[in-house]
């Protein structure tokens, strides 16, 4: 079947047409998330209960447009590809779309052979389902792993973006890995670590050779050593990977990170969210941590009991990976029993810790995860998040737009 394992979202008001894309999409073996409204559209590819392979549109809506969703989601990910269906008055607009990043788009009427056709040359490709998990398991988790995939296959430098104890640096060594450029040296200049200078990173370029230079902090290179990066772009031997704190366009606009830099590392950018808006993968991380961590011990444990489970995957994590392998290793070690608890891996559970939440950043933390669990439960459905929530679906939306959801 021509659309077997595919997850397609389409967004559209009109209960004729929509039905009638659904069961075709469905008897060409298509997985479809059905939305009619522009706030539904954006949660459903956002959030979506499974990676989506593209996203069909419709401009007009009865809450907003087409451009509208592509807009928002363009801000805070790298959005599937979306094939818009116009009316003749609203060419211009889906020419507009294609030039933000649009994959296509057909004007309305169209036969349906023609709309398979079009739509199966604008699908994601499928070599990320096969790619074994390990970033972690949410959609977003996945989307950075087929990026390793896809960049490995290129030749351009990467920026990964990210906070700390996200394995920023496991992802450069990974995308080497995977390269033509294995056989050659991997060199890491750490600017947390080393002077930031140009000394230091000619002399990381030296021995890189034909090979990948990742700049770990490139936030950090004083300006001489950023005109040394920026004057061998393009020139010199080596491939660079370079990874930045999440807000380094700060610096930019501050004037203490060269802008020009700045846009020729983006082109190909990997964005790691932080654990905290990633539940799942911090169960899944803790499992894999736990599993490597155990191995090497006298007498093993049984596990994370469910617990525990469910208390790593409501934690906030602000030191990402390196707070968990933390609190595994205190964990393992304190545990009584075969089963690790909660309070093993939260002490401060049971002592009530020093540092508390203020009661607004208390509540926001307790808000954003009941949000993410509903919309996780609904498969990005937003009116039926706000009707498990109690809450209207404007207020939800609203909370929403307000904590980047």
């Amino acid at each position: 079947m021509l659309m077997a394992g595919r997850h397609i979202v389409l967004i559209e008001d009109d209960a004729l047409m929509g039905n009638s894309l659904v069961q075709r999409l469905e008897l060409e073996g298509a997985d479809v998330t059905w939305v009619r409204q522009a706030v539904r559209g954006v949660a459903a590819v956002r959030t979506p209960r499974k990676p989506v392979d593209a996203v069909v549109c419709d401009i007009r809506l009865p809450d907003g447009t087409g451009e509208e969703i592509f807009d928002t989601l363009s801000r805070t990910i790298a959005p599937p590809p979306f094939l818009f269906i116009t009316g003749q008055g609203e060419i211009d607009q889906a020419v507009r779309l294609l030039r933000a990043g649009g994959a296509d788009y057909m004007t309305k009427p169209f036969e349906m052979p023609a709309f398979l056709a079009r739509l199966a040359q604008i699908l994601r490709p499928d070599e990320g389902e096969a790619l074994p998990a390990r970033t972690g398991i949410s959609p977003l988790a996945r989307q950075i792993d087929a990026q390793v995939a896809a960049f490995a296959r290129q030749e351009g430098p990467v920026l990964i973006r990210g906070g700390r104890g996200l394995g920023k640096a496991r992802l450069a060594r990974r995308i080497h890995d995977l390269s033509e450029r294995r056989s050659a040296p991997f060199v890491a200049v750490n600017a947390f670590r080393e002077e930031a200078s140009a000394e230091a990173l000619e002399a990381g370029a030296a021995r890189a050779s034909d090979g990948t230079l990742f700049v770990h902090g490139i936030g950090r290179l004083d300006a001489a050593a950023q005109d040394v990066l920026l004057g061998g772009l393009g020139q010199a031997p080596f491939r660079l990977i370079a990874s930045c704190e999440p807000r380094i366009d700060l610096q930019e606009q501050e004037g203490t990170f060269r802008g020009d830099l700045l846009y020729a590392l983006a082109a190909n950018e990997i964005v790691v969210p932080p654990l905290a808006e990633r539940g799942e993968d911090a169960v899944w991380l803790a499992g894999q941590m736990f599993n490597a961590l155990n191995a090497g011990r006298e007498t093993a444990l049984r596990g994370l009991s469910d617990l525990a489970l469910a208390a790593i995957r409501d934690h906030d994590w602000p030191g990402n990976g390196r707070e968990l392998r933390a609190r595994l290793l205190r964990a393992m070690s304190v545990a009584s029993g075969d089963w690790i608890h909660p309070a093993d891996v939260f002490p401060e559970l049971q002592t009530g810790g020093d540092s508390l939440e203020t009661l607004a950043e208390a509540r926001e933390s307790a808000e954003r995860r009941q949000i993410i669990r509903a919309l996780e439960h609904t498969g990005g459905q937003v009116s039926e998040a706000a009707r498990l929530l109690r809450v209207s679906r404007t207020t939800l939306w609203e909370k929403m737009q307000k904590l980047g959801l």
